[in-house]
């Protein structure tokens, strides 16, 4: 073992644990995968055979008792989030855990002041877009002045449709449309507009394919508004239905030029020229557009806990993030505006 790498344990190996942990064994030089947790017995068994992961738990407590364990990565339900980053940081693990945050603002709040007790231990959410070489390169652009002033910024997260019905069985913890996908928007447009704060936010939606999600109030496409002070605003687009594939695409306007990332979701740099027209394959899913940006993210908190650094995002970061989605959702179900 090469004590200078970070020793890590993973905790939830569902479709994108596996991801995560895959990057963390296989191709994060300075990270050791030493620990993985699931309730679920096939996700442990592909742990130790595909990764070679042998420290195997299915129970949390048991993972965090280990002593070789540094740092954790959840990869699990939303609902257990705040609870879970509240139990690590009391054994002492740094954490890196996905968005969002939590489904609750009071959760936020209480994962801030339990880190704050703890200032040794770094924490990061899960916003990879940040990560992504585009969004960085357009966020680099927007420091140096190229486009002026930034005013306004319109973003949008399309996903493919599931006909499996994936998006309903979800939807009792997902903590419906708003937070579980736009919240990725209002990260970036909080990143990209200087951190301004939220005054008020209106937000629409419509059940187009899955009705099985109005039991859940919420929608499958969705679409909002929010306005910051100073002026600055965001637009912001979610769908779980298209039929061509996931696209994510950004645009930020400022006083002396735009910028848009994402225009055309393509899979890779092929062009398809026949009878059909002249076209591109897209990027399938999520995870196919930001694969870089998972690694990415992933060097960049191991990098912050070596280097004792603060991690790129903070926790009010990813507070925010949440406590605007939750707004967003509160005025899709209210059909009213909401004040922030």
């Amino acid at each position: 073992m090469n004590d200078s790498r970070l020793r890590i344990g993973i905790v939830g190996l569902g479709r994108l644990g596996r991801r995560h942990a895959q990057n963390l064994a296989q191709r994060v030089p300075s990270a050791e995968l030493v620990a993985a947790c699931s309730p679920v017995a096939e996700e442990l068994a592909w742990a130790k055979d595909a990764l070679g992961v042998s420290n195997l738990h299915a129970e949390y407590a048991a993972l965090l008792a280990e002593p070789a364990v540094e740092a954790v990565f959840l990869i699990t339900p939303t609902s257990l989030h705040p609870e879970h980053i509240l139990q690590a940081l009391q054994a002492g693990k740094h954490v890196f855990c996905e968005k969002p945050l939590a489904l609750d603002l009071a959760e936020c709040r209480r994962v801030e002041a339990e880190a704050a007790k703890h200032p040794r231990l770094k924490v990061m959410i899960g916003y990879g877009r940040r990560f992504d070489p585009s969004y960085s390169d357009a966020y680099d652009k927007i420091r140096a002045g190229l486009i002026g002033k930034p005013f306004l910024v319109r973003s949008q997260n399309l996903d493919m449709n599931d006909a499996s019905g994936f998006f309903v069985r979800f939807a009792p913890t997902s903590g419906g449309i708003f937070l579980d996908c736009t919240v990725h928007d209002i990260d970036l447009a909080r990143w990209f507009l200087g951190a301004p704060r939220p005054l008020r936010v209106f937000a629409a939606g419509t059940v187009a394919v899955h009705d099985g999600l109005r039991e859940f109030g919420d929608v499958d496409n969705g679409v909002a508004i929010c306005e910051f002070e100073g002026g600055k605003l965001a637009c912001f687009c979610a769908s779980r239905t298209m039929a061509h594939g996931h696209e994510t695409a950004t645009e930020i306007f400022g006083t002396q030029g735009r910028l848009a990332i994402g225009a055309n979701p393509r899979l890779n740099r092929v062009e398809i020229s026949d009878a059909h027209g002249v076209r591109n394959e897209c990027t399938p899913t999520f995870y196919e557009r930001f694969e870089e940006a998972f690694l990415r993210e992933t060097m960049d908190f191991v990098q912050a806990v070596q280097d004792d650094r603060p991690p790129a995002l903070t926790l009010n970061d990813a507070t925010e993030a949440t406590r605007i989605a939750l707004a967003l959702r509160e005025s899709l179900q209210t059909r009213r505006a909401v004040e922030l």
